[in-house]
């Protein structure tokens, strides 16, 4: 009887995690299925045992990489060499860009058949383009996440890269109407720079809505494992917060009446719940100035870079001396509705090209991918 299809997964954060559970649910239903790697609770629930916990790699912004430096090199070295003893059919690496290069390059070394997958594009579209050449001997493919990357890729001469859509597409339907009332949603992010850098702000902007009409309270959604701190660190707010998760994310996203959220995956998943919004982030000095050295960036919020327009308003600071124009950004939002139709509209644009794909690359099942991928290898070594 032949053994289960081994996969070695890879996630580094949140998203990467939800992105590998429903990976990992898609190859299930097609084939008998052995699982190594690093994950969180999503891909534990999957049957993922860690190597080590997920949060070691959960790191955001120049300084929190440079205090974490030792731990994530040991990290990368212990990493590399799990996948190289682990006899995998394929290895999937999911973003954690800088991370998951420096793995593959380690494996790469010893292993140069062993199938391996980079699954969320770099945005050499945005910055360093020749990053893209750098990937080529160090992935087979790349899984996309964002309908236009792999003409990107395909032109920047980066490995072959297929659009694969995102979890937050096949797993949850736009919302049919907006909420007259409702909670304001706040997502600070989950990495330990972001929650120190962004908690600031979020209180801020209870203060200013907390009397709003439209506002008829503050929930935010996290996961599990910071519950309690952010229960903690809530505590003293001018109003308190409801902090969710599990299935109560999911309802908190459809009765939300807006959402102030840091730049990142969470902000394509409002945008295809079709919850309106208002994108902030705080970066650290090396973050900021890479910010302003893109000069192919416009946007920083993935609904405004899809849709090519500003269409979210995004606030942008070094540091969280402005915190006072939150506040009044969101008001503006919440008073306006013809700004909430036109996020709305742009939204349900976005949702219609991502559950498509582009004409030169429509969209494709990342579980296919996978297999395809460890098939080919075999062939080309057998």
């Amino acid at each position: 009887m032949a053994r289960p299809f081994r996969l070695f997964v890879l996630a580094g954060e949140a998203s990467g995690d939800r992105i590998g559970a429903d990976l990992v649910h898609r190859l299930k239903q097609r084939t008998p299925l052995e699982l190594i790697g690093v994950g969180g609770p999503e891909l534990v629930s999957e049957g993922l045992s860690p190597l080590y916990p997920m949060a070691d790699l959960s790191v955001m912004g120049w300084s929190d990489v440079v205090m974490r430096l030792p731990l994530l090199l040991w990290r990368a070295r212990q990493t590399a060499q799990a996948i190289l003893a682990s006899d995998a059919d394929a290895v999937v690496l999911i973003d954690s860009q800088v991370f998951s290069a420096t793995v593959a390059r380690r494996v790469r070394r010893r292993a140069s058949n062993l199938p391996m997958l980079l699954y969320v594009a770099p945005s050499v579209w945005a910055w360093r383009p020749e990053r893209a050449g750098e990937l080529r001997p160090l992935f087979d493919e790349v899984l996309a996440v964002l309908p236009f990357e792999p003409r990107v890729m395909r032109e920047l001469g980066g490995p072959p890269t297929h659009y694969v859509g995102h979890p937050a597409v096949r797993g949850s339907a736009m919302r049919d109407r907006q909420p007259e009332r409702g909670p304001l949603l706040l997502l600070p992010g989950s990495r330990e720079g972001e929650l120190r850098r962004h908690l600031v702000l979020m209180r801020e902007a209870v203060e200013a809505l907390r009397g709003h009409p439209r506002v008829t309270g503050f929930v935010v959604p996290t996961l599990p494992h910071l519950v309690q701190r952010l229960e903690a660190e809530t505590a003293n707010w001018p109003v308190r917060a409801s902090i969710v998760t599990g299935s109560a994310r999911g309802a908190a996203l459809g009765s939300a009446v807006a959402a102030l959220a840091v730049s990142g995956t969470i902000t394509l998943e409002l945008a295809l719940a079709g919850v309106p919004m208002v994108v902030t982030y705080v970066g650290d000095r090396g973050q900021a100035r890479r910010f302003t050295s893109a000069p192919n960036l416009p946007h920083v919020g993935l609904p405004n870079i899809i849709a090519g327009s500003g269409i979210v308003p995004e606030l942008l600071f070094a540091g969280a001396a402005e915190a006072g124009r939150v506040g009044p950004s969101l008001a503006r939002l919440l008073d306006r509705p013809d700004a909430v139709a036109a996020q709305l509209e742009a939204f349900r644009t976005i949702r219609a090209a991502m559950e498509k794909g582009a004409p030169e690359a429509p969209l494709e099942d990342p579980a296919t991918r996978v297999l395809a991928c460890a098939a080919q290898r075999r062939s080309i070594g057998s």
